[in-house]
């Protein structure tokens, strides 16, 4: 069920798109998995688009968002990556991608691309699986080990970012996500995440604070408390990410 504000967003969305033809249009991550939270989580959609975009073309896409942003309160949160039929299938290639109010490059990774195939809901044109070729389980594993070694694990070492709520929340549900898709193969929900999350050695007062943050009605952190979140949850992933590297190292050799 997509809430009234979501649904205007979206419907906006479609109608600006047509100008660019889309020939399909997907939404992943929370929106399509079921743990979607309006107003705290991101909208995360693929249009795919018969051509490259020219110029013109994400002069046009600028102004599309720009308007939306204008217009619908939730529309900061919509991110949109636009491959192409023709170079969908290539995991590697960065495509246009609107994402946090502004212009860049991003590929479709090996976790969207499995999530579009498991439960990615169509909103315009065919399924995922007419233009996307099913993820590998070594190509999903391969990146996994290389976000949580390239991306995360750096991360760690910048005490300053672990004082956002986001770094915390998205940094330790990751990681849970990760271990369950090295473990199982499969993939979770940020809730069963949550879940999870005590079990692989998370500090109980940092997993409540992201559900709270996630599910509740919180006040904004004091600063004592972003920094004493900011050391714990620093002090769990740190250990636990060289864990998890190490015990799946020959995963990136995939």
């Amino acid at each position: 069920m997509t809430d009234e504000a979501t649904a205007r967003l979206l419907d906006r969305f479609l109608a600006d798109l047509r100008a660019l033809d889309p020939v399909a249009v997907w939404a992943h991550g929370s929106l399509a998995g079921g743990d979607y939270q309006e107003g705290r989580s991101d909208l995360d959609l693929i249009a795919v688009l018969d051509d490259p975009l020219g110029l013109g073309a994400v002069r046009e896409l600028v102004r599309l968002h720009r308007r939306l942003r204008a217009d619908e309160p939730l529309a900061g949160q919509l991110h949109c990556s636009y491959p192409t039929p023709g170079t969908a299938a290539d995991a590697g290639t960065p495509y246009i991608t609107w994402a946090h109010n502004g212009l860049m490059r991003r590929p479709v990774t090996p976790v969207t691309r499995r999530e579009l195939h498991a439960f990615g809901r169509v909103l315009h044109g065919g399924p995922p699986a007419d233009l996307l070729p099913p993820v590998p389980d070594p190509e999903l594993r391969a990146f996994v080990v290389r976000d949580q070694k390239e991306f995360w694990r750096p991360a760690v070492d910048k005490a300053a970012l672990w004082t956002r709520d986001v770094w915390v929340c998205l940094g330790t549900i990751t990681f849970a996500r990760a271990t369950v898709t090295l473990r199982d193969g499969r993939l979770i929900s940020k809730r069963e995440a949550l879940d999870l999350l005590p079990g692989l050695g998370a500090p109980v007062e940092v997993v409540d604070d992201i559900r709270e943050r996630r599910y509740g009605s919180p006040a904004p952190p004091t600063p004592e408390w972003a920094d004493r979140r900011g050391e714990l949850t620093r002090s769990f992933l740190g250990p636990a990410i060289d864990g998890l590297v190490t015990a799946h190292a020959g995963a990136t050799r995939a």
